[in-house]
């Protein structure tokens, strides 16, 4: 790997992110995450926002999502989510305790994962196509975070195109444009060479934030972590510009 770890690594699945933070000597950080497999995605979330506006005041933040697929094998289609991690997990006693602590730490950051009601792992492809969409209409935040509401909150079936027109257009792209969007190939190859220059990069698992294309941080950080780590290559970044 290629970026120098500021914190301890731990390799969860979660969603892709890219970050870029920026005060007037324009610092410069990116985040990268996955979407929908059990693990921390919404949470990182969470504490990664609670340590963007402690620092506030300090630095300006410009969130860029970038695209990482954990299980591009997935048929269209979907699979039966609790199937599939069961197995992966070893046993459905397993996926139980999983759940049940994943739960408990969603609800320590404000956030209502109900995965009785979601039935479907989905192949994440069009959700990843949908988020680039979004960035190129100035709606990008409000797509990711409609989006993890949807699945991880809501149950939304997110292999059906109809729920993704209608999670796009409530997050306020326009609905007849997301379904002429989602029929076309467009966004696909972007999407895919993104992806590769993650893998290219050696990132193989999510969340994984890279600050100022130098510093890597992997992992479900608590937000003092993200805060502390974003403080300090902030300052030392604004150190090095001056002298």
């Amino acid at each position: 790997n290629q970026y120098r770890n500021t914190n301890r690594l731990v390799s969860n699945e979660g969603w892709h992110i890219g970050i870029t933070c920026k005060n007037s000597q324009d610092i410069k950080f990116d985040q990268w995450s996955a979407h929908n497999d059990v693990k921390y995605c919404p949470n990182c979330k969470r504490r990664i926002e609670k340590a963007m506006q402690e620092l506030s005041s300090e630095f300006d933040f410009d969130v860029n999502y970038l695209p990482f697929q954990l299980n591009p094998q997935i048929p269209k289609e979907g699979i039966n989510q609790k199937e599939h991690l069961a197995k992966k997990f070893g046993s459905e006693e397993k996926y139980n305790q999983i759940l049940a602590h994943v739960i408990r730490a969603a609800e320590e950051e404000g956030l209502h994962f109900d995965f009785n009601k979601q039935k479907i792992s989905p192949n994440t492809s069009d959700c990843h196509r949908l988020i680039w969409l979004a960035k190129k209409e100035g709606k990008q935040l409000q797509v990711k975070e409609a989006l993890m509401k949807a699945y991880f909150e809501d149950g939304i079936d997110l292999t059906k195109t109809e729920n993704l027109i209608a999670v796009a257009a409530g997050a306020g792209i326009d609905a007849s444009q997301v379904k002429n969007f989602l029929a076309s190939q467009e966004g696909m190859a972007e999407v895919g060479d993104m992806q590769q220059l993650n893998y290219d990069r050696g990132i193989s698992g999510v969340p994984f934030y890279i600050i100022n294309n130098k510093y890597g941080i992997s992992g479900a950080q608590p937000a003092q972590v993200f805060g502390e780590t974003l403080k300090e290559i902030g300052s030392s970044s604004v150190v090095g510009v001056e002298s």
